[in-house]
């Protein structure tokens, strides 16, 4: 179905004037629009001065003879001076803001013939910037005039870059997308700030893979959704954000996830199902965690992006969907392409624009405003208004800023430390003893990570046995463990220490059996781990409230095991 066409444009007081009979013998502008022979005016928006309101609507009326298919809306711009660049500019983008615009039924063009100069160039902009979602277009007279004759009217592009002041309104608009990329918080680190300024540029010039980089808690999906929503304000994407933790998907779940499939193509697959690549069509899609797909996945996602079409399992025929991608990852994909885990193909692929984002310990500079962003955030949702006193906040930033706050969960430590002293100041104020109270808190939280010999978040060399030592007796009792031989105590030990590591069974599984897994037809890693913990009375929500440090207080006795 053809979309529908739209004309945005300004009534021109002199071109389209004319009250009597004689106006029909004079070419105007407006009136060309309607009296093309091969194309419809759907909807004309026109903008007028309050004082041609009368010339307004005549040109309305006439424009009902010649075109009753033409709805024609007629828009007061009280403008005091229509030669002020910014005031022009500002109640032209503040109509194009409200307005709802309909990318997938209507197409806009931006009429440049009529309005004064500054009027042209302010639409230009909008057109360039693309808040208004379209093209300009111009009309023009007919070589010789005589009455009713339409003359022509022409889609243009054009290159604004030697209009300096569009130049600057340009970077205006920069610094806004920049600072809504980073919510708003006034950020010091340079490093970081010079990262966030060229992924703004990238975002809005660019349709081309991005990979963002960094360790779990960096803040790449919150970054990849903000991108998402700068693009959509600009008109540049129209379907939906779709965001998938690539560790989650493990065997034959994962091309059907992504790809979808067709009814009965394997047990279980009980109706067709579409995949998220279909589902972020003309929209975002963020694959988290991207290191972890299984080569065959990997191949079919490159084909995905260079082709934009790929095969449902299952499926005879090929389907489309024009996806933008965002990837991200906290493992070194280089050493990953070096080992045979990751197709250099699709690293190369998406290596186009990649970005490496810093830890929060890398940042200490940028903790102090992000602390005070939080701060108002958690407030707000919780319906308070919450203030550390000076001291307190002086202690705690000492602290947060000091090498003892390795922030080995990043940003997520950052909130949910916030959120603690948020939701516990009484009367709306965090004082000294609960920032200490606090303080203590991450540092037990810390050293749990950093015992000897134990790898937490923040990474270490612990082995995955000694890991497994602290569980084998948080989960059994001595008598219970004493009853077992010494090669199940070192053998669960070690299971268990991989699963202290572990977010999911399926990523503990995946690990434990990835050598004898590629020998496999069937992979089903999950219930080989499981049927092995159930052989000692465990189960993965056991361990992992046992990893919490909850879940029932009674340890498993010798009587109780099998």
């Amino acid at each position: 179905m053809a979309k529908r066409n739209v004309v945005i444009g300004y009534l021109g007081s002199q071109l389209d004037g004319g009250l009597g009979a004689g106006r029909w013998e004079k070419w105007r502008p407006t009136i060309s629009l309607v009296s093309q022979p091969d194309v419809v005016v759907h909807r004309l928006e026109l903008f007028h001065a309050p004082q041609h309101q009368a010339l307004a609507e005549l040109l309305r009326a006439d424009i009902a003879k010649l075109s009753p298919e033409t709805d024609v809306n007629l828009i007061e711009s009280a403008v005091d001076d229509p030669w002020d660049f910014g005031e022009v500019y500002a109640s032209l983008y503040d109509w194009a803001r409200g307005y709802r615009f309909d990318t997938s039924h209507e197409q806009y063009w931006a009429h440049i013939t009529t309005g004064t100069h500054v009027g042209q160039i302010c639409m230009f902009l909008m057109v360039e910037a693309r808040f208004i979602p379209g093209v300009l277009l111009q009309t023009s007279p007919p070589r010789k005039q005589r009455g009713g004759e339409p003359g022509t009217m022409t889609l243009i592009d054009l290159d604004l870059s030697r209009y300096d002041r569009i130049a600057q309104r340009f970077q205006a608009e920069q610094s806004d997308a920049v600072a809504f990329l980073k919510s708003g918080i006034a950020t010091r680190n340079a490093r970081f700030n010079r990262l966030i300024e060229e992924i703004e540029r990238v975002a809005v010039q660019s349709r081309a893979p991005m990979l963002l980089a960094g360790p779990t808690g960096a803040g790449k999906s919150f970054l990849a959704r903000r991108m998402y929503q700068l693009k959509l304000a600009r008109h540049q994407l129209e379907g939906a954000f779709v965001e998938v933790n690539c560790a989650t998907l493990r065997g034959d779940g994962a091309a059907s996830t992504l790809f979808g499939h067709k009814k009965g193509s394997f047990t279980g697959a009980m109706a067709d199902r579409a995949g998220l690549l279909r589902t972020a069509d003309r929209g975002l899609l963020f694959l988290d965690e991207i290191g972890e797909l299984g080569l065959d996945e990997q191949a079919m996602l490159l084909k995905a992006i260079e082709e934009k079409r790929f095969l449902p399992v299952g499926a005879d025929r090929e389907v489309a969907s024009d996806f933008q991608l965002i990837a991200g990852t906290n493992r070194d994909l280089r050493a990953e392409v070096a080992a045979g885990r990751f197709r250099d193909d699709l690293f190369a692929r998406i290596n186009l624009w990649t970005y490496n984002l810093p830890g929060l310990r890398d940042r200490p500079e940028d903790i102090e405003p992000n602390v005070d962003h939080l701060v108002q955030q958690v407030g707000r949702e919780s319906g308070r208004a919450v203030r550390f006193n000076a001291e307190a906040k002086a202690r705690y930033l000492a602290f947060a800023q000091s090498p003892r706050a390795p922030w080995s969960g990043n940003f997520r430590d950052l909130s949910a430390s916030v959120t603690r002293l948020v939701t516990l100041a009484e009367g709306g104020r965090i004082g000294l003893p609960l920032v200490d109270a606090e303080i203590a808190r991450l540092e037990w939280l810390w050293e749990r990570e950093t015992l000897p010999g134990r790898t937490g978040r923040a990474g270490g060399g612990r082995r995955p046995g000694a890991a497994g030592e602290a569980l084998l007796e948080t989960l059994f009792d001595a008598e219970a463990i004493q009853a077992m031989d010494l090669f199940d105590q070192v053998q669960l030990s070690a299971v268990l220490g991989v699963c202290a590591e572990s977010p999911t069974l399926s990523e503990a599984g995946r690990r434990l059996f990835q050598a004898s897994r590629q020998a496999r037809r069937v992979v089903n890693d999950a219930d080989r781990l499981r049927k092995y913990l159930l052989k000692f009375g465990l189960s993965w929500d056991r361990i992992a409230a046992a990893k919490r440090g909850e879940g029932d207080p009674c340890r498993i006795s010798s009587l109780s095991r099998g």
